[in-house]
Protein backbone atom coordinates (compact mmCIF):
# COMPACT_ATOMS: atom_id res chain seq x y z
CA UNK A 1 0.00 0.00 0.00
CA UNK A 2 3.01 2.09 0.49
CA UNK A 3 3.83 1.67 -3.37
CA UNK A 4 -0.12 2.84 -3.89
CA UNK A 5 0.51 6.18 -1.92
CA UNK A 6 3.64 7.20 -3.00
CA UNK A 7 1.77 7.09 -6.55
CA UNK A 8 -0.77 9.08 -5.40
CA UNK A 9 1.24 11.55 -3.89
CA UNK A 10 3.56 11.97 -6.71
CA UNK A 11 0.59 13.25 -9.02
CA UNK A 12 -0.49 15.75 -6.31
CA UNK A 13 3.00 16.76 -6.40
CA UNK A 14 3.27 16.79 -10.10
CA UNK A 15 -0.05 18.82 -10.63
CA UNK A 16 1.39 21.13 -7.73
CA UNK A 17 5.06 21.88 -10.11
CA UNK A 18 2.76 21.96 -13.26
CA UNK A 19 0.51 24.87 -11.62
CA UNK A 20 3.59 26.59 -10.00
CA UNK A 21 5.64 26.67 -13.93
CA UNK A 22 2.71 27.57 -16.03
CA UNK A 23 1.49 29.38 -13.50
CA UNK A 24 -2.46 28.34 -14.47
CA UNK A 25 -5.35 29.43 -12.61
CA UNK A 26 -6.34 25.90 -10.98
CA UNK A 27 -5.35 24.40 -7.86
CA UNK A 28 -2.31 22.39 -8.17
CA UNK A 29 -3.99 18.90 -6.45
CA UNK A 30 -6.72 19.42 -9.13
CA UNK A 31 -4.08 19.25 -12.01
CA UNK A 32 -2.60 16.20 -9.95
CA UNK A 33 -5.64 14.79 -10.57
CA UNK A 34 -6.51 15.27 -13.77
CA UNK A 35 -2.97 13.74 -14.93
CA UNK A 36 -3.97 10.44 -12.30
CA UNK A 37 -6.55 10.05 -14.71
CA UNK A 38 -4.78 9.99 -18.03
CA UNK A 39 -2.31 7.57 -16.44
CA UNK A 40 -5.29 5.55 -15.46
CA UNK A 41 -7.15 5.73 -18.60
CA UNK A 42 -3.41 5.27 -20.51
CA UNK A 43 -2.49 2.20 -18.00
CA UNK A 44 -5.45 0.10 -16.58
CA UNK A 45 -3.07 -1.43 -14.16
CA UNK A 46 -2.10 1.35 -12.68
CA UNK A 47 -5.85 1.00 -11.28
CA UNK A 48 -5.51 -2.27 -9.55
CA UNK A 49 -2.08 -0.81 -7.42
CA UNK A 50 -3.86 2.71 -6.53
CA UNK A 51 -7.49 1.27 -5.53
CA UNK A 52 -6.73 -0.01 -1.90
CA UNK A 53 -5.17 3.05 -0.66
CA UNK A 54 -7.38 5.06 -2.66
CA UNK A 55 -10.67 3.15 -0.85
CA UNK A 56 -8.78 3.67 2.64
CA UNK A 57 -8.12 7.64 2.16
CA UNK A 58 -12.34 7.83 1.19
CA UNK A 59 -13.26 6.46 4.46
CA UNK A 60 -11.58 8.33 6.34
CA UNK A 61 -12.93 11.42 4.37
CA UNK A 62 -14.85 12.97 7.03
CA UNK A 63 -11.64 13.63 9.01
CA UNK A 64 -10.07 15.51 6.20
CA UNK A 65 -12.72 18.70 6.66
CA UNK A 66 -11.94 19.00 10.43
CA UNK A 67 -8.90 21.46 9.64
CA UNK A 68 -11.37 23.88 7.80
CA UNK A 69 -14.06 23.22 10.18
CA UNK A 70 -12.09 24.40 12.70
CA UNK A 71 -10.56 27.34 10.69
CA UNK A 72 -14.52 28.28 10.12
CA UNK A 73 -15.19 28.46 14.08
CA UNK A 74 -11.58 30.35 14.62
CA UNK A 75 -12.45 32.87 11.75
CA UNK A 76 -16.36 33.22 12.57
CA UNK A 77 -15.65 36.66 14.44
CA UNK A 78 -14.40 38.13 11.04
CA UNK A 79 -17.75 37.70 9.17
CA UNK A 80 -19.44 40.27 12.07
CA UNK A 81 -21.57 42.60 10.43
CA UNK A 82 -21.72 40.72 6.38
CA UNK A 83 -24.16 38.24 7.63
CA UNK A 84 -26.71 39.02 4.94
CA UNK A 85 -24.43 39.31 2.54
CA UNK A 86 -23.33 35.36 3.67
CA UNK A 87 -26.46 33.96 3.80
CA UNK A 88 -27.37 35.46 0.10
CA UNK A 89 -24.44 33.87 -1.43
CA UNK A 90 -25.39 30.63 0.61
CA UNK A 91 -28.64 30.79 -0.39
CA UNK A 92 -27.88 31.73 -4.11
CA UNK A 93 -25.26 29.35 -4.49
CA UNK A 94 -26.82 26.46 -3.64
CA UNK A 95 -29.66 27.58 -5.82
CA UNK A 96 -27.31 27.60 -8.58
CA UNK A 97 -26.03 24.28 -7.35
CA UNK A 98 -29.48 22.80 -7.34
CA UNK A 99 -30.62 24.49 -11.17
CA UNK A 100 -27.01 23.08 -13.03
CA UNK A 101 -27.98 19.66 -11.22
CA UNK A 102 -31.24 19.40 -12.19
CA UNK A 103 -31.04 20.38 -15.75
CA UNK A 104 -27.54 17.95 -15.90
CA UNK A 105 -29.72 15.43 -15.27
CA UNK A 106 -32.69 16.36 -17.08
CA UNK A 107 -30.28 16.43 -20.40
CA UNK A 108 -28.58 13.33 -19.77
CA UNK A 109 -31.99 11.49 -18.56
CA UNK A 110 -33.46 12.24 -22.38
CA UNK A 111 -33.75 9.15 -24.72
CA UNK A 112 -33.19 9.20 -28.68
CA UNK A 113 -37.01 9.35 -29.09
CA UNK A 114 -37.74 11.87 -26.48
CA UNK A 115 -38.12 15.68 -27.38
Amino acid sequence: MLAAFTILLLFQCLGEGIVFLLKLPIPGPVAGMLLLMAALIAWPRLEKLVEEAANTLLSHLSLLFVPAGVGIVATAASGSGHWLAILASLAGSTLLALAVTGLLLKGMGRKDGDA
